[in-house]
């Protein structure tokens, strides 16, 4: 089965369409030298040009490492020594920037690169795609990807979200990130559309695109969520919206509530999805039509997955209400990581099944519920706690924080210094313990990854 259907149809914010099948057209002189096996670097952008690369590297089965093309230039030169691409598809402007490359072909806003030496196959057969899992401030370790992991992930989205060739996309999300791509593989497998734009949720010219287009569908994180909210911008009118989905970390069930009864004022299905770029993109959806009376829930797998829960001894948990570990099944869980170029070699170590990291529990009716993350607990006095659901605590009490720390030591980072003692008060109460073991510091921004996500590695104990 093709990842990418031949009458799916990309769009630029100036107008200009181009079918898939065109794309591949023009990819033949393009890629007439680059042998299947190649491993590539596409330093992404949200346009035409990069989806080129994309659409033509996966169909010819030419390996891309995405790595957005504003990250940190010591990040690309990293994935550089680790992997040692064959070729880098960069935008013209910083194409120079890479010295031990030499520029061999020009494709309208994009520049090819060689590291002057022959093609060298590297990697094990299935892989298809490199894709970072920590955005554009991450390490170089990387989930590797099939073409059936992408095929099989992009057929379960289109199942459950009912998408066919009417329905049209806009990419307000980097096409790295794995939600952000699983929007443009779902929407080309169903033969639609997809508006290629790097235009800002918060610019008039992202809803002016939204509106002459007639943008179908609105995808965001937690963060977009937040801002869609705060700044008013669904009141424009939108007569086209007919689905929201959110993924990308944990909503509020304010934000949910929220956006549910707007949703459903509106007629719009409104979709909380979960997900994992290890799982290719999306793990599990809650229909619009439970989103209220399963408030806070990832939902059900989505189709041809299934989830179960392990306790800390391995063994199955059968039992509504027990938490556990969810484990997901299914053919979008990735061939395993790679943190070097030998890793490339590996074939498939995962064999279908994920151990998320996440703590959960279903109900009654078979919904799970994410309560955190295995190593976002720390033991303060012998008690342990849960560093997220101390978050949830305080966004509950409309204080933005990030909570980390050790045992027997909880830091939290606040952004407003009037905030200190109210919240000292709060989590010395709601954890019964000395507020000695609470240390609070201020800081300017909590850093956050281009999925809204926040970067803990960045916050010193």
């Amino acid at each position: 089965m093709k990842l990418f259907n031949y009458n799916g149809t990309v769009i630029d914010d100036n107008g200009f369409e181009i079918k898939v099948n065109q794309i591949l057209r023009n990819g033949d002189d393009v890629f007439s030298n680059i042998p299947s096996g190649s491993l590539v670097l596409l330093l992404c952008q949200n346009n035409i040009d990069s989806l080129f690369f994309y659409i033509n590297c996966i169909e010819r089965r030419v390996v891309p490492i995405l790595i957005d093309s504003q990250s940190n230039y010591s990040l690309i030169e990293n994935i550089i020594e680790k992997y040692s691409p064959d070729l880098i598809f960069a935008p013209s402007l910083i194409s120079n920037h890479f010295i031990n490359y030499r520029p061999i072909l020009n494709y309208n806003s994009y520049t090819i690169i060689s590291n002057g030496q022959n093609f060298n196959k590297r990697f094990d057969s299935s892989l298809s795609l490199l894709l970072s899992t920590s955005g554009t401030t991450g390490s170089p370790k990387l989930v590797r990807l099939s073409y059936s992991n992408l095929v099989s992930n992009a057929s379960s989205i289109c199942i459950y979200l009912n998408l066919s060739e009417a329905d049209r996309a806009i990419s307000n999300l980097p096409m790295n990130y794995s939600f952000g791509l699983s929007i443009i593989n779902s929407h080309l497998f169903a033969g639609g559309s997809v508006i290629m734009t790097s235009e800002s949720i918060t610019q008039r010219a992202f809803w002016n695109l939204f509106q002459k287009f007639e943008v179908t569908s609105l995808s965001g994180v937690p963060y977009t969520f937040e801002i869609l909210k705060n700044f008013r911008l669904l009141n424009i009118d939108l007569p086209s919206l007919k689905k929201i989905t959110q993924a990308g970390g944990k909503l509020s069930n304010d934000l949910i509530e929220y956006f549910a009864n707007f949703s459903i004022s509106k007629g719009i299905d409104f979709f909380v999805m979960y997900g994992q770029t290890e799982g290719t993109a999306r793990l599990s959806y809650l229909p619009p039509q439970s989103v209220k009376n399963k408030l806070g829930s990832i939902g059900r797998p989505i189709p041809g997955g299934k989830f179960h829960l392990i306790d800390s001894e391995n063994i199955k948990i059968n039992v509504p209400g027990i938490k556990g570990e969810l484990i997901y099944t299914g053919p979008n869980v990735m061939l395993g990581y790679a943190e070097s170029k030998e890793d490339l070699l590996l074939g498939d170590i995962n064999k279908g099944t994920l151990n998320t990291g996440d703590i959960a529990y279903f109900d009654d009716d078979g919904y799970y519920f994410i309560v955190g993350r295995i190593k976002r607990f720390i033991k303060i006095f012998g008690n342990r706690v849960n560093l997220d659901e101390l978050e949830s605590i305080l966004k509950k009490a409309s204080v933005d924080s990030a909570c980390v720390g050790k045992d027997n030591l909880l830091l939290v980072y606040l952004l407003n210094e009037d905030e200190k003692s109210t919240v000292k008060d709060l989590l010395s109460k709601k954890l019964g313990i000395h507020n000695s073991a609470i240390e609070i510091r201020i800081i300017h921004e909590l850093p956050r990854s281009e999925s809204g996500k926040i970067l803990y590695s960045k916050l010193g104990l």
